[in-house]
């Protein structure tokens, strides 16, 4: 069995029964692998939620670098409306949630660090690129609590307006 497919029942068991449903023992039962099939990969439940939060991140730089736009921060903000759109945003809230140790969310910290500091000097006007970088967070949060509250015309209204500021 692949790493991914382990990372996906993983994160599927997430979505489905919430964090404390996740142990190794009900990971490699949802991927259909034993526990040392499982344990190969990930040796510990600390591991396998460290891997998931990479996973994410380097998801979300896949989708800035497919961004077809000239600047750092509207790679950002168009990164941030496709994730909005896709179930990838789903993912996030439940890979998160699924740690109550800060260490495990260390990756994270260091990408959110990356993602706000980067390319901001190169942009025309730094202060409203950084608006824009905090609104994407706030957009990413209430969407995550409510992936509905905005309609499709609603969320392409704010990105142009975001674009806008930019």
């Amino acid at each position: 069995m692949r790493r991914d497919e382990l990372l996906d029942a993983a994160e599927g068991l997430l979505c489905d029964q919430g964090s404390d449903a996740l142990t190794l023992a009900a990971v490699a039962d949802r991927a259909g692998v034993s526990k040392g099939g499982l344990l190969y990969h990930f040796s510990t439940k600390e591991a396998l939620i460290k891997a998931m939060a990479e996973r994410l991140i380097g998801d979300f730089d896949e989708l800035m670098a497919a961004q077809p736009y000239d600047t750092y921060t509207k790679r950002y903000l168009g990164a941030t409306m496709a994730a909005i759109r896709s179930s990838r945003l789903r993912r996030w809230a439940v890979v998160t949630g699924a740690s109550g140790n800060m260490f495990l969310l260390t990756p994270l910290r260091e990408a959110m660090s990356r993602w706000h500091s980067e390319g901001v000097k190169d942009e025309p006007d730094p202060v409203a690129a950084q608006i824009v970088r905090l609104a994407c967070e706030g957009l990413w949060d209430v969407a995550s609590h409510d992936p509905s509250l905005h309609s499709e015309e609603e969320l392409a209204a704010l990105e142009r307006r975001l674009l806008a500021l930019l």
